[in-house]
């Protein structure tokens, strides 16, 4: 049973260093959208192709254009924060409970 424990372990790290390098890549597009990046810029699209449908989700659940402002990201990064809390840990706690 040590195996399956370690097994969710390892899944609990992983899930947490890839929920990292999404809210990094979020935070990057943020603020290279305010200094008006050039479209063609290969890591500009790139990070605009990663981030765009999870951010057209957010802002089509939460319409707030007309705030001026663009909360999506801040929502995106409060959900993955939540994520790395409540599930991340609750699987590191659950595969170290079954070692």
């Amino acid at each position: 049973m040590f195996v399956f424990g370690n097994f969710i372990v390892a899944l609990a790290k992983i899930i947490d260093i890839g929920l990292t390098i999404y809210m990094w890549m979020i935070i990057f597009r943020a603020v290279i959208s305010w200094v008006n990046p050039a479209p063609y810029n290969p890591i500009v699209q790139f990070l605009y192709r990663a981030t765009e449908p999870v951010m057209y989700q957010v802002r089509k659940l939460l319409p707030l254009g007309n705030l001026g402002i663009d909360i999506s990201p801040i929502i995106i990064i409060l959900v993955i924060v939540f994520l790395q809390s409540f599930l991340v840990s609750s699987l590191i706690q659950f595969g170290l409970q079954l070692k």
